[in-house]
Parts: structure tokens; sequence; C-alpha cells
């Protein structure tokens, strides 16, 4: 296991920059759109056009991979994301930045792919698990601490976006001067859309809800913190909140999920999150505090439905389909995350900012009646061999590979290199 991390050490330590820089204009760029007066609807659109560029870079990346290979594919996607991080600062327009988060999103969608594929070929049936595990708190603490950047300088300067740009180019030398091999060249993964349906509809509608909730929440949460009367400070603390109180929640929603039927637990943390939503969208001038607490209240809850919507399809999969159905499941829910700010903004344009809040609870309230109802009116017996539950970052369908749960459809035990 040392000496694999050690092989890995390279590619980590890039991806740990990276991350960084990713947590930092996921939050700089809605503050900085309030701070350049663009509506509430072209920022939602700013979240719309990251997660379309999300999705086609899931689906398109492993063929410019398997041409030109891991290295080559990783630094041109992040000198891309150094280009246009910078480019926000010379195009002060909703049009311009909606194509910047285009590129943006394909961008980053790649270089999950390239960095996951990476790490998938390192690892074996021993060491997937805390390979992965690795990887996931890696993420987390980089992807905080980009979004702490945020009180660095003022938003309404240049020296966040330059800043950025900086963390983005640093992430290619680790990467460019390894002399670790490259993998093999990945295959793309197909989406098959009624197949997922038929699998498993909770788990389907799940992973799209998590979408609409979530791609609103990271595009839009900024906006309602500022509106809300948040200075920067707060702000940051309003957005880590939610992250870190997500990220913890999945360990024991998750452990309760493998000894019940997870459908209960989807239901259970469904009406928590929306409860919260209602607090938020309606509360009259609460507290800096309180609207943390909100904020942590609601990511605790709404953060982890993706894993355990993940784990319940998986459970109903056949043991050699779990990677293309939880590939598929991540897609499903890009476009959802793709649609769910355009639907927000809409809805924050009209009722002020607490619409954000209110499309959350609806999109949350609309998923536990609907698992409700398959509760009572299809119930299945939960399956006697279904795998653990497994905390998953969205990033990109490569991920899957190395989920410890992929290991009964690998040609066999892997040994570590």
């Amino acid at each position: 296991m040392t000496a694999t991390l050690r092989q890995l050490a390279a590619l980590l330590l890039s991806t740990a920059i990276l991350f960084t820089g990713n947590g930092l204009i996921n939050t700089l760029l809605p503050v900085r759109a309030e701070i350049e007066a663009f509506s509430t609807l072209e920022i939602g659109l700013l979240g719309t056009v990251y997660f379309a560029g999300f999705i086609l870079g899931c689906l398109n990346v492993p063929l410019l991979v398997r041409r030109v290979g891991h290295i080559r594919t990783f630094a041109t996607l992040a000198s891309v994301i150094a280009a246009t991080s910078l480019a926000h600062v010379f195009l002060i327009d909703p049009i311009a930045w909606g194509v910047l988060r285009l590129f943006v999103g394909f961008a980053f969608a790649g270089l999950y792919v390239v960095i996951e594929s990476w790490l998938n070929d390192r690892a074996g049936t021993a060491n997937r698990g805390a390979i992965m595990s690795a990887y996931t708190f890696i993420s987390l603490c980089v992807l905080m601490a980009g979004q702490f950047l945020l009180t660095a300088y003022d938003p309404a300067g240049f020296e966040l976006f330059a800043l950025i740009a900086i963390l983005i180019a640093i992430a290619l030398v680790p990467v460019s001067l390894t002399r670790a091999p490259e993998p093999p060249r990945p295959v793309a993964i197909g989406l098959d859309i009624a197949g997922l349906w038929r699998l498993s509809p909770v788990g389907f509608v799940g992973c799209l809800s998590v979408g609409l909730v979530n791609g609103s929440f990271w595009t839009l949460g900024p906006v309602f913190a500022s509106r809300s009367g948040l200075d920067i400070d707060n702000l940051v603390y309003f957005i880590a909140g939610a992250t870190l109180a997500g990220a913890v929640a999945q360990w024991p929603l998750g452990l309760v999920s493998d000894r019940i039927d997870r459908r209960f637990v989807i239901v259970g943390a469904t009406l928590c999150a929306a409860a919260s939503g209602v607090l938020l969208s309606t509360w009259v001038e609460p507290s800096t505090t309180l609207l943390i607490g909100l904020s942590a209240a609601f990511g605790g809850f709404a953060m982890p439905l993706y894993a355990v919507s993940v784990a319940h399809a998986n459970d109903h999969a056949e043991d050699t389909r779990f990677v293309a159905t939880a590939g598929g499941l991540l897609l499903v829910y890009g476009f959802g995350a793709s649609l769910g700010p355009l639907i927000a903004s809409a809805l924050m344009g009209y009722y002020g900012s607490g619409g954000l809040f209110m499309f959350t609870t609806s999109v949350h309230a609309a998923l536990a009646l609907f698992t409700i109802v398959r509760l009572v009116l299809r119930r299945r017996p939960t399956p006697d061999d279904r795998a653990g539950f497994v905390a998953v970052p969205r990033t990109s369908p490569a991920l899957y590979e190395l989920d410890p749960r992929s290991d009964t459809e690998s040609d066999g035990d892997k040994s570590p290199r």
C-alpha cells in the first residue's frame, strides 16, 4: 500500500492543488457575478452551462485520452482552465462567462476522468478501498481550503482569478515531471437511460433529484448567503458548513442504510433536508449563526443522498454492471444539475432569495413522496448479498472502477503496481 501511494504521490499532489483552485472558482464566480449585477437568471445559467460541459466532458474526454494519453490530456485541460480563469476578468459579460463555464465544466470533468482512471490502474483488490478513501479525503479537504481562499482578497478585484490560474498552472508540474508510467487508455461509458429506470426507479429519481438540488445550491447558494446579509467571511462558512456536514453525515447514514431498506433512509433524509429548506426559505432575518447552522443541517441530509441512491440501485444490479450503472447514474445527476440552477434562479427572480430553498424543498418533498409510493405499492425485497455503502464524490464515471464494489467485475485480482 505504501509503495502504491508513493507511486501516486505526484498525481495526488497535482490533484490537491487542482481541487483547491476548483473550490475557489466555484465559490468566487457566483459572488463576483452578484457584484457585477448579473441577474439571478444569468447566474443560474452559469451553473447550467457548467454542468452541461461536465456531461460532455464525461462522455468525450475518454476518447481524447485514448488518442494522446493521460499526461497530455491533463496538461491540455488544466491549461484551458487556467486561461479561462483569467479570461473572466477581461470578459465581464454573462454570455462570455457562460461560454467560459462550458469549457471549464468540460475540462474539470475530463481531469476527473484522467485522475480517477490513473488511480484505478494503480489499485488492486487489496488496496482499492484505501486509495479511494485517501482520494476522497484529499478532495474534501482541499475543496474546503479553496472555498476559504475567497477571504484572501477582495472578490471584486483581479487577484483571486490570478490565484486560481496560478494554482492550476502549478498543478501541472508534479504530473508533468512524474516518472511513473501512464496507465492504459480508458474506454467511454455508455448511458442506458431506460435500463437505469427499469433497474431502480428510486435510485434513478434519487440521483436526478440530488442533481437538481446540489447543482442549484452550488451555483446559487453564495448568492442566497450574500442577499441574506452575510459578509464574505460568513458566506464562506455558510458554503463550507454544508460541504463539511454533507461529508461527515455520509458515514452514519450509509451505515444505517446497510442495515435497513435504503429507501427508508432516503425518505428520512429528504424530509429532514426539506425541513431545513423550509426554515432557510421562510425564516425572517435569522442570525448569522443560525443561517450557518441551517446550511450545515441542509448539507448533512441533502449531500449524502447521491451515494445512498447509487448504493440502492447497485443492490439490484448484476455484479458485472456496477461500473456502467453507477457511471450512468452520475450522468443522470449531471443532467439534473444542469437543469436545477435554471429553475431555481427563475424562482429566486420571482420570489426573492428564498426561492432557492423553495425549489430544493419541493424537489425533496417530491422525492420523498415518490419513494414512499414505491415502498407501499411496489415493495421489493432487499437483496441478501448487497454490497456495503461507500461514500463517493460526484466526479466522473471513471471513479466507479476504483470503487471497492467493482471488484466483482474485474478480470481478476490485480496486484498493486
